[in-house]
């Protein structure tokens, strides 16, 4: 039995909800649309950044599949496809994961690392044409709000469809 609500008891948007939802929209897309053109120049994809720059950050430069699929929002076999493609271009390598006998752990090549570093001032420079310097600081501290606001589970969320942030540490 579905536990979706019918279109007779669906709580539709009234205008002004409606507005905000289609401005947060708007922004997403013209936002992403401008920061994944630059970097493309670059030769690289927004996901392939976001790897690159996860790796950079961690210990050994060395993630497990999981927990940057997790990182992503994306299922651990969308990231392996991409991951294979990524290895295939020489950006990182797959190495056992010695805790999970079916995983594995994305590390972080010297040329993924100098890809990154390559990348990584002209990202800086992307993002805040197109989002960080159109914004006042009291812009980006309302943004910070709303994000740990929506970070936050409901008690009506499905604890096994939360996102990483949503969850619990152990």
């Amino acid at each position: 039995m579905s536990t979706k609500p019918s279109a007779g008891t669906a709580r539709w948007l009234n205008p002004e909800e409606d507005r905000a939802w289609r401005a947060f929209r708007q922004i997403m897309v013209a936002v992403q649309t401008g920061t994944a053109r630059d970097l493309a120049e670059l030769g690289l994809s927004e996901p392939d950044y976001e790897v690159l720059s996860t790796l950079s950050e961690r210990p050994r430069h060395t993630s497990t599949l999981r927990e940057q699929a997790e990182k992503m929002g994306w299922s651990r076999s969308r990231l392996s496809r991409h991951a294979t493609r990524m290895e295939a271009r020489g950006l990182l390598r797959r190495a056992p994961d010695p805790t999970d006998g079916r995983g594995c752990l994305l590390v972080l090549t010297a040329q993924g690392l100098d890809a990154l570093e390559n990348a990584a001032p002209a990202h800086v420079e992307s993002v805040r044409h197109h989002f960080i310097d159109r914004l006042a600081p009291a812009d980006l501290a309302t943004l910070e709000q709303i994000a740990r606001r929506l970070e936050q589970p409901r008690a009506d969320d499905d604890p096994d469809e939360r996102s990483p942030a949503q969850r619990p540490s152990a």
